[in-house]
């Protein structure tokens, strides 16, 4: 009996470790190499985690761990388990092989078993985990792929860049309206957060901006009537938001800001300047409070819009971020494109910590009459 109850305390022992060390990250080879490693250590064979991909999808090893079976000697039989929980799909087997003594006791089996059921509980989460990002991301890039087209008079380029290859998507989008007499407006902003609800704010912040500008009031006439619409949704984020109304006829662009970074201008030599306004607080707090500021933009430069993930760095100042933005040289007469490309590539925006949007703008140059 004594004997009996000490099998079963290791075998309970064994149960609990397993939850502590199966399963720590949301990668599935790091799932499958705890799992195997686990497995190696309690159950003293060598063990081969095979995972399947999908559903009838091809099987790949993700995992072995123990002795390497080097030929020779008495070896029991291997036993395989389905990484499966309950009645759900297999995603793949576990193998236990031990050569020179008996086969798996039954606790040694109960073990093995739960092991590979919490290790494909942990799996499930990660894949599940997975399609939902997939998901957003998807939404979030059709959302900003598709900006409202601007006049022809204009030369638009834009771009966006997740934070990471799992980072959960975020609020941050462009935008560009088409207004009378030749006019366009462009839109970046940011919801704060990130995930499905950010991504769901966003497209709600850029319908209203759509229905709003439809009645050509100035950018910070805008921003007050959005900013008084959202603020009533207790539901909403805060957002930031930075508009610019271009105006080819008159080589001009106004602007205004709803707690969102300056905007660059780079001129023809590749040289930029950060546009000097004043910032409003960010949208749906009701407080209001936004003022335009116009300046020239000649046909030849090319104005840049982003959100913050571009600049900002983790522990540095933003003023020290948004100089080295300003210290940039591009080649000379880039346009919006090679702009957007250049600016990515000089900044590391590929391995930003926040996702980041850009959007850039040329006036394209009158024909000589």
């Amino acid at each position: 009996m004594a004997e009996r109850d000490e099998a079963l305390l290791t075998r309970a022992r064994a149960l609990e470790q397993a939850i502590g060390e199966i399963g720590t990250t949301l990668d599935e080879t790091t799932t499958c190499r705890e799992l195997a490693s686990f497995l190696a250590r309690h159950l003293h064979g060598s063990v081969t985690v095979d995972l399947r991909g999908e559903p009838g999808g091809p099987v790949r090893r993700a995992a072995t761990a123990g002795a390497a079976d080097t030929g020779g000697g008495d070896r029991a039989p291997g036993l395989a388990v389905p990484l499966a929980v309950h009645d759900e799909d297999a995603l793949g087997t576990v193998t236990v092989t031990r050569r020179g003594g008996p086969g798996l006791s039954p606790d040694e089996a109960v073990v093995l078993r739960h092991a590979a059921r919490l290790a494909a509980r942990h799996l499930g989460h990660a894949r599940r985990l997975a399609a939902t990002e997939d998901t957003a991301l998807h939404l979030q890039r059709a959302l900003v792929a598709e900006p409202g087209r601007p006049h022809p008079n204009l030369e638009v380029a834009g771009g966006y860049l997740p934070a990471g290859p799992r980072a959960l998507v975020g609020g941050d989008w462009f935008e560009t309206v088409r207004l009378h007499f030749g006019r366009s407006l462009l839109v970046v902003g940011d919801v704060m957060g990130h995930g499905l609800d950010a991504a769901v704010d966003m497209n709600a912040y850029r319908t209203a901006l759509r229905e709003v500008a439809a009645t050509d009031l100035p950018p910070h006439r805008v921003l007050r009537h959005l900013d008084s619409v959202v603020a009533e949704d207790d539901a909403r984020r805060p957002a930031t938001c930075l508009l610019v109304r271009v105006d080819p006829a008159r080589d001009t662009a106004t602007f205004a800001s709803a707690g969102h970074l300056p905007p660059a201008v780079f001129g023809t030599d590749g040289s930029a300047e950060l546009v000097d306004l004043p910032v409003g607080p960010p949208l749906g707090t009701g407080v209001g409070g936004y003022e335009p500021t116009t300046r020239s933009l000649a046909p030849g430069e090319t104005l840049l819009v982003f959100t913050d993930g571009l600049v900002e760095r983790r522990g540095e100042d933003i003023d020290v971020s948004l100089a080295r933005l300003a210290a940039l040289r591009l080649p000379p007469d880039s346009g919006p494109e090679q702009v957007v490309e250049e600016v990515l590539n000089r900044l590391d925006a590929h391995h930003a910590e926040d996702d980041v949007a850009v959007l850039a703008a040329r006036i394209r140059a009158r024909p000589a009459s």
